[in-house]
């Protein structure tokens, strides 16, 4: 076989000797993508979990086009532009009050990545050099650079990259009737004195299987990260711009964490682009005449003027127009549907938080790596439903404008999924 002719683009997460064609996508609007061959297929994913509006939004696609033709990029080093100011003013606006520092990045990883740098040096930089230690919860995804991998689960995923990764300390994932086996170890770890952080996606473990947990778990664990003076990292790159309920996960808990990263719908879901927020002691844990203790990180676009444009006009929607009222049209609406999947006895753990609906079909090999996940992504593509699912895993998260129509379709085919595949 000839890959360099057959496969002259190597696709993420795609194993190509199994899925060797990719469907051609011409162009998109609202909740659904137009294939080349004209069919129009529903976006049950939002395109891995990015766009929230629905696809090239009049009022972001303006933005980015009147943008462009001012000023497309500058260094940002020394240098900053109106788009990033506003952004930062905006976002400032929205988010915990605890926070009040604005770091620029281009993607969901290197905002985590950002964020275990912020923290190791802020501990570093306040004479606590011996604090190192990296806390995470079991089944956690943030990433796939080497620091994000570390702090994520170990698995298929990784283990050809092991020899890179640092160790982290891992707590159990809150199951039902035992969250507080996940406190308790938290705890244990943090009397140790050498902890930095802890980092946890807040109610929704995404890659790892959309595993839900409820916001007073969550609340119990930054009490403990309090009391033992340990930094708490939100990952919302994924829980973020309203996929939960509220506009960020950590509100429906009250929590303020001490450093965010937010992505994926920072910009409406058109543009990359990922920011990580942190409280004032870290920014001036790094301000000071020495210049040893700069926060040395950079990426060649950071704050891009047309994404910084994408993400205020992302902004202003949010503030100008009823979108909390369309995400909660939207979760009452996976509500009344997923219902139907309780009685189904060929899906197990059903579950929902917010606009994000999940459900395990039982076969018999699970797992991400299930045979199943393939032949179940194969059979919506038919469908024209774009449903991509974690092995056995099914999950919808689709963009705001979705109707009840179109979530209709979604669930008898995937009614159909189970007949056809269960187990």
């Amino acid at each position: 076989m000839n890959s360099k002719r057959q496969f002259p683009i190597w696709h993420p997460f795609t194993q190509h000797a199994v899925m060797p064609e990719m469907t051609p996508i011409a162009q998109s609007e609202g909740a659904f993508l137009t294939s080349k061959d004209g069919r129009r297929i529903f976006d049950g994913i939002s395109s891995w979990w990015v766009v929230t509006h629905g696809h090239c939004h009049p009022r972001i696609v303006d933005a980015i086009s009147e943008q462009a033709g001012r000023l497309d990029q500058v260094i940002f080093a020394g240098h900053t532009h109106e788009p990033a100011e506003e952004l930062a003013e905006k976002l400032l606006h929205v988010t915990p009050a605890s926070l009040s520092h604005v770091f620029f990045s281009d993607s969901g990883s290197t905002s985590v990545e950002v964020a275990l740098k912020m923290a190791l040096g802020y501990w570093q930089n306040t004479g606590n050099a011996d604090r190192t230690r990296i806390v995470v919860m079991e089944n956690g995804y943030h990433g796939d650079t080497i620091g994000t991998m570390s702090v994520g689960e170990r698995g298929v995923f990784n283990a050809a990259y092991e020899p890179l990764m640092f160790d982290v300390t891992s707590v159990p994932f809150p199951r039902p009737n035992d969250a507080d086996a996940t406190v308790a170890a938290l705890e244990l770890v943090c009397t140790r004195g050498d902890v930095a952080a802890f980092i946890v996606e807040p109610l929704v473990l995404g890659a790892g299987g959309m595993l839900m947990y409820p916001p007073e778990v969550l609340a119990q664990l930054k009490a403990v990260c309090e009391a033992h003076d340990v930094l708490f990292i939100a990952d919302e790159v994924m829980t973020g711009w309203g996929r939960t309920g509220s506009m960020f996960a950590c509100q429906k808990a009250g929590v303020e964490p001490d450093i965010a990263c937010y992505s994926k719908g920072i910009t409406g879901g058109s543009l990359p682009l990922a920011v990580t927020l942190c409280r004032s002691e870290i920014f001036d844990a790094h301000y000071s005449k020495d210049r040893s203790k700069t926060f040395f990180h950079s990426s060649s676009y950071t704050a891009n003027p047309i994404a910084c444009a994408a993400a205020v006009a992302n902004l202003k929607i949010w503030l100008e127009e009823p979108v909390i009222e369309r995400i909660a049209d939207l979760a009452d609406m996976q509500n009344r549907h997923i219902a139907q999947m309780m009685d189904d006895d060929r899906f197990d753990n059903v579950r929902q938080c917010g606009t994000i609906a999940a459900m395990d079909l039982k076969v018999r090999d699970d797992g991400y790596l299930s045979d199943v996940g393939p032949k179940l992504y194969a059979f919506f593509q038919e469908r024209n439903l774009l449903l991509r699912p974690l092995g056995n895993t099914l999950y919808v998260m689709p963009p705001y404008c979705t109707t009840d129509d179109n979530l209709a379709e979604v669930y008898n085919a995937i009614a159909e999924a189970g007949r056809t595949f269960g187990s």
